[in-house]
């Protein structure tokens, strides 16, 4: 069945979730359940709810694209639990980015959960066992909490356990939810009951396939409705056998997918990828879930229990490769990202073709198909793909001298497109990585760097006539840069699609604030995974008229309706914010005088750098997600995520013998006191300066305080002295030039390696000085001592959070810094217009000593305070509005 924008299923936390046609399988993270997790009922039945957010954000960092929330046990109040830790995640930003669904079979548990959830979640769930009368007035309550519900297939005469009852009782509850409840279609998601297969019982043996089959009719038969489930409940049989359950539930998947299913609760530890399952397990695996035998149940328990270990890859087949076909080793070659061989295999391609350009269009372009079939279903990985172009680049280089000494011409693309991090922004990890999955996809790529100006975007469009300009952008101003851009190319009557990406950028900011400036189409892309698909729909004939209709009634309902939504009842007014400020008992408290008070910079090698490492941001700059070091041993990603390492570490100890970098820090302690509420005085031997805090606005619960910077430093008005620190640290010297030389060599992977490295050395050169700060040269903790990774879980007193981060996203505050510590004369790191550092792998911001401070974020603000931070800083409402823009409320 065909669908139509207004009819997507649309979840949100702080971000949306729209699962359209093209959304991958969504995972719904399993562990914040007290049903299914020892650990999180423990620690919710012990009070400790700080432990149980981090498993929640555990669950999001580990790829939970929804978090399900239980708190149905006998012991627990349910009800107050499931308050208590809704309230907590809507606290924590990177948790509450994700929708919540609020999973509980008492309806009081429910209510609570809707009460205090934050966005559009789900309700899971609700079903006819109760009767209609129940089943209307909770499905009411929900439209009207504005959730989307999960119904489970299950009436007045029990759970439906065959095919013909589970349609039976979704069709009815279907018909009930829309035509007498007026519930939107879209928001309806069925639960046709996983049941365990292989139990021994003959009524069990189709417990798989009348799922797949009631999955496969409710799509085609009540449109706009999804499907879900608890996977995990298929493979009951075989507890205790690991291995035979990972490949239960990656085939289930793949077949439930398959059928229609577009979400369920799944424990990605408990799922072996469907193409490396061992095929004699997968087989009797099928056999059992297919019913495809009479005997399969048999087959697979005498499998089961034989099955021991992991199926290793045969390893003569593996070196048997170099024996296949030139077109098979060429694709090997690409799929596997082995150079060693490919200047061999297309020597010998060329040889067997008219026209040396062949060997790209025929031969190299089978092999990156493959490679981008296997990337776009999950079954590849972005280090592996950027390996696999760099072996292609290879490849073209060899063949140019013989397409160009027979004026070949170039090869025909799917499409050129214009990559630039805009004006005032250095960063362009993120923009190269998609470069290159588009380039391994038959686009032809103008990459324009970095800072690069609108006029240089829009005369490089226009003369080289590409199809389409994608704009990238890390820090907040960026966004202004965009929508100038888009204003711009609206002008000029330009009418190149627009795609846009970048850690600053949103679904929400392009639908509000750059879409309306530009007739032609504006999309944003969130990763690299989904940039080729958005690319070819903007392109192909068949597609790109009815796509970029579609995108536009998207956003234009998306704009409409945060344009029109009033949210002034969650908000105190900034008096109000202020009465309510975070209290710190100054009367006991004496703030730790510096051992030294004044500024100094700080040379250091990068070898005592390396122990501070925090390695999981690296990995998810390369989309790999998980916590390390759990990564590299998980079931999906830890293959990739350990050769990525292993790279890592070669590299980084080639970066610490050779001195590949530069290590440059400055410093400063400075007296201190706050005034004003929100602003901090800072005095100096020569001058007076402020730095200005924004203070939470949002209405809190009971108890909570409304939050700035400044309320962390002792008030001038009770006498007592305090004191500030700010910093400023770089290993970015170098790191251009080592990128520079990798992609001179065809080698982006390589580069990217580099660029990630050098950021990663900055964090730590941030972290090490911080320790520093605590335990040295002010001293305040000096008795600290702490392990690496409770440095990362920043179990350290006192806080350094940066400007243009949750706590402080006024990128404003950063001159300030400059000057105090004269930082661009002392070690060369520079501010362009937009406060973006050069070179990029840089890190400022502030200390705080005080023991209670903590890090928090802003949220968003009202007109009230971009008002009062205006007069404060001495600046237009449209200036601070610009810098602000994503934290306002109105």
């Amino acid at each position: 069945m065909s669908y139509n924008s207004d009819k997507y299923l649309k979840l949100s936390g702080l971000e949306p979730l729209i699962v359209t046609p093209e959304t991958n399988f969504v995972n719904v993270g399993e562990r914040t359940n007290v049903t299914g997790s020892r650990k999180f009922l423990r620690l919710i039945k012990e009070e400790k709810y700080d432990e149980a957010l981090e498993i929640a954000r555990a669950q999001v960092e580990g790829g939970a694209q929804i978090i399900d929330v239980n708190m149905d046990e006998g012991m627990l109040d349910g009800v107050y639990a499931m308050t208590k830790f809704l309230n907590l995640i809507a606290a924590e930003p990177d948790i509450a980015r994700v929708p919540v669904m609020i999973d509980s079979s008492k309806w009081e548990i429910i209510e609570a959960g809707l009460k205090v959830i934050q966005g559009k979640g789900v309700v899971n769930s609700i079903s006819l066992k109760e009767g209609e009368a129940t089943f209307i007035h909770h499905a009411k309550l929900i439209k009207r909490y504005g959730a989307a519900v999960i119904v489970m297939a299950f009436d007045e005469n029990g759970q439906a356990d065959t095919y013909e009852r589970r349609i039976e009782i979704c069709k009815r509850s279907y018909d009930i939810l829309v035509e007498k409840v007026g519930f939107p279609a879209e928001d309806i998601i069925f639960d046709p009951n996983i049941f365990p297969v292989a139990t021994g019982m003959e009524e069990h043996k189709l417990n798989a396939l009348d799922f797949f089959r009631a999955t496969k009719w409710i799509r085609e038969n009540l449109p706009y409705a999804n499907i879900s489930g608890g996977v995990s409940n298929v493979s009951f049989s075989f507890r205790g056998n690991d291995k035979v359950r990972e490949a239960m539930h990656s085939a289930f998947l793949y077949h439930a997918i398959q059928n229609g299913m577009t979400m369920g609760i799944v424990n990605p530890e408990m799922l072996e990828i469907y193409d490396e399952i061992d095929k004699v397990l997968l087989e009797h695996v099928e056999d059992v879930l297919l019913n495809r035998k009479d005997d399969a149940t048999e087959s697979l328990l005498e499998l089961a229990e034989s099955f021991k270990g992991d199926i290793k890859s045969n390893e003569k087949a593996v070196a048997e490769w170099r024996n296949s076909s030139v077109q098979d080793r060429l694709t090997h070659s690409l799929v596997k990202g082995i150079d060693e061989f490919i200047e061999i295999d297309v020597e010998e391609a060329r040889q067997l073709v008219e026209k040396p350009i062949e060997v790209i269009e025929i031969n190299l372009m089978a092999g990156m198909n493959v490679v981008g079939d296997l990337f776009g279903s999950g079954k590849m990985f972005l280090p592996q793909v950027v390996k696999s172009a760099r072996v292609m680049k290879k490849a073209v280089a060899y063949l140019l001298p013989y397409i160009e000494a027979s004026k070949d011409g170039k090869s025909s693309s799917a499409g050129k497109v214009l990559m630039a991090t805009v004006k005032g922004d250095v960063h362009d990890i993120g923009k190269n990585i998609v470069s290159v999955v588009l380039a391994c996809n038959n686009f032809e790529i103008i990459d324009l760097g970095v800072m690069v100006p609108p006029e240089k975007i829009i005369e490089t469009a226009v003369k080289e006539n590409v199809d389409i300009i994608g704009l990238s952008g890390l820090i907040t101003p960026s966004l202004d840069e965009m929508v100038y851009l888009a204003k711009e190319m609206d002008k000029l009557n330009i009418k190149i699609p627009i795609m846009i990406g970048g850690a600053t950028t949103s679904r929400a900011h392009t639908a509000v604030k750059i879409a309306p400036e530009y007739k032609e189409t504006v999309v944003h892309v969130n990763d690299a995974s989904r940039a080729v698909t958005v690319a070819t729909n903007l392109l192909q004939p068949d597609t790109k008229v009815t796509y970029a209709k579609s995108l536009r009634g998207e956003y234009d309902a998306l704009r409409e309706g945060y344009l029109n939504r009033s949210r002034e009842k969650n908000f105190l007014s900034i008096e109000e914010a202020r009465k309510n400020k975070f209290k710190i008992d100054w009367d006991t408290y004496e703030p730790v005088k510096p051992n030294f008070i004044g500024t100094k910079t700080i040379e250091v090698e990068l070898s005592e750098l390396v122990d501070f490492i925090d390695w999981t941001p690296f990995f998810q700059s390369w989309e790999l997600y998980g916590k390390f070091p759990a990564i590299l041993t998980d079931d999906i990603v830890g293959e990739q995520a350990t050769n990525l390492f292993e790279d890592a570490q070669k590299m980084l100890s080639q970066i610490v013998s050779e001195k590949w970098f530069t290590a440059k820090g400055i410093l400063g302690i400075f007296l201190a006191n706050s005034i004003n509420d929100d602003d901090v005085e800072v005095i100096t031997s020569s001058e007076v300066e402020k730095f200005l805090t924004l203070r939470q606005q949002s209405q809190k619960t009971v108890g909570a305080p409304n939050i700035a910077l400044a309320d962390f430093i002792a008030p001038k008005e009770i006498g007592k002295q305090d004191y500030i620190g700010c910093f400023c640290v770089s290993t970015g010297f170098g790191v251009d030039e080592k990128a520079s030389e990798f992609e001179k060599q065809l080698d982006d992977y390589n580069s990217i390696l580099v660029k990630a490295l050098g950021d990663r050395l900055a964090e730590a050169f941030a972290e090490y000085l911080h320790l520093k700060v605590r335990k040295e040269i002010w001293g305040y903790a000096s008795d600290e001592v702490l392990s690496n990774d409770e440095l990362i879980k920043e179990k350290y007193k006192g806080i350094r959070p940066a400007p243009g981060y949750p706590a402080c996203p006024d990128h404003l505050e950063k001159p300030t810094i400059w000057k105090l510590l004269n930082v661009e004369q002392e070690i060369g790191v520079k501010l362009t217009e937009s406060m973006a550092m050069w070179p990029a792998a840089s890190v400022s911001g502030y200390y705080f000593a005080n023991p209670e401070s903590k890090y928090f974020g802003l949220g968003k603000i009202k007109k009230d305070q971009l008002k009062d931070y205006a007069k404060r800083r001495n600046i237009s409402i449209d200036l601070a509005e610009k810098w602000l823009s994503p934290n306002l409320a109105d």
